[in-house]
């Protein structure tokens, strides 16, 4: 997706992949699909929302770091784990520092002190509780092929030390790489996106499902953000301006081609071209009040043009 004045394109990825995440039943139903083989243990209102950010100290700074999504999964009247999801589109060798960050903050604020009635302050008695993060990999072009434990991601460590050296291991799930058995224990918003990129590895392009959307702004804007495809960020963008919703991804995808064939037949493009999808993306954009920079640099990285053709679309010109 193009930046947008003042907020760059990481963290609309991130404000957009928390949003529909974020959402209990979907949380429930990808902890629920990945660690319990699509077994119902974590109901969604059993979830309640964590603190995402934490705090720590380097370079004589206090700096804060924050997770994509975590909640609480609790009893009635105890808290039974602290659960996290993280994303990405492509591998990093620093992951498993990055997670081990964040599940030793959820275990220090385990360790909080409570005021009694004497007046005093005494660490909780509250019982304790695991920490578990998931990695969600999206890439379905090649395998996670980085760092996924701590020892790995430290390279050489002296033979000496090793034996000390506490190992920590990441749990990934490659998304694009599941099987048609795994994919059928998923039953929330998230199997619709799961699909698209299962059908992506498998044969490079998309066929929309028909399964109902409960979140379907969240699911279009996640899309847009994961996958690059103009589509969903169109489709995401018409339900904004109609303030309607849609009933699934089918509906969805046919009405915005559609839409791009008529506005290309009123511009007199003929039907399909991918000159009327150009044209198309620009006016969207300049709805949306994006710069004129980020059109341009936006259409010379999606449709492969040069900063001449780029130039004569925005002038509202088909270049010859």
């Amino acid at each position: 997706m193009a930046e947008k004045k003042g907020k760059s394109t990481s963290v609309v990825k991130d404000m957009a992949e928390k949003t529909l995440e974020g959402q209990n039943d979907v949380f429930a139903d990808i902890i629920n699909g990945i660690i319990y083989d699509g077994a119902e243990a974590v109901a969604e209102n059993e979830l309640e929302q964590a603190t995402p950010r934490s705090v720590y100290h380097a370079d004589g700074r206090l700096r804060e770091q924050e997770r994509d999504v975590a909640k609480y999964w609790k009893n009635i009247s105890f808290r039974i784990a602290y659960l996290g999801i993280e994303n990405q589109t492509e591998s990093e060798d620093d992951i498993p520092l990055r997670i081990i960050g964040y599940d030793g903050a959820a275990y220090r604020d385990q360790l909080f002190y409570e005021k009694g009635d004497d007046g005093k302050w005494r660490r909780n008695k509250n019982p304790r509780y695991p920490v578990v993060t998931l990695l969600l990999y999206f890439g379905y072009q090649k395998h996670w092929d980085k760092a996924l434990t701590l020892h790995e991601s430290l390279g050489e460590i002296p033979e000496e030390l090793k034996p000390y050296v506490n190992d920590y291991k990441v749990n990934l799930f490659e998304v694009a790489w599941m099987t048609e058995e795994q994919l059928s224990m998923f039953r929330s918003d998230f199997r619709i996106i799961a699909d698209y990129f299962v059908q992506m590895r498998k044969k490079g392009e998309y066929e929309p499902s028909k399964q109902g959307m409960v979140h379907a702004r969240e699911v279009l804007q996640t899309m847009a953000v994961l996958t690059q495809d103009t589509r969903f960020e169109d489709a995401y963008h018409d339900m904004e301006a109609e303030g309607g919703e849609k009933r699934n991804m089918c509906e969805v995808l046919d009405r915005v081609e559609n839409r791009g064939i008529q506005k290309g037949i009123q511009q007199g493009i003929q039907q399909g071209e991918p000159r009327g999808r150009i044209l198309e993306y620009i006016d969207i954009r300049r709805e949306d009040q994006y710069t004129e920079e980020d059109i341009r640099r936006g259409i010379m990285q999606k449709f492969h043009l040069t900063q001449e053709q780029a130039e004569c679309y925005m002038r509202g010109e088909i270049p010859e």
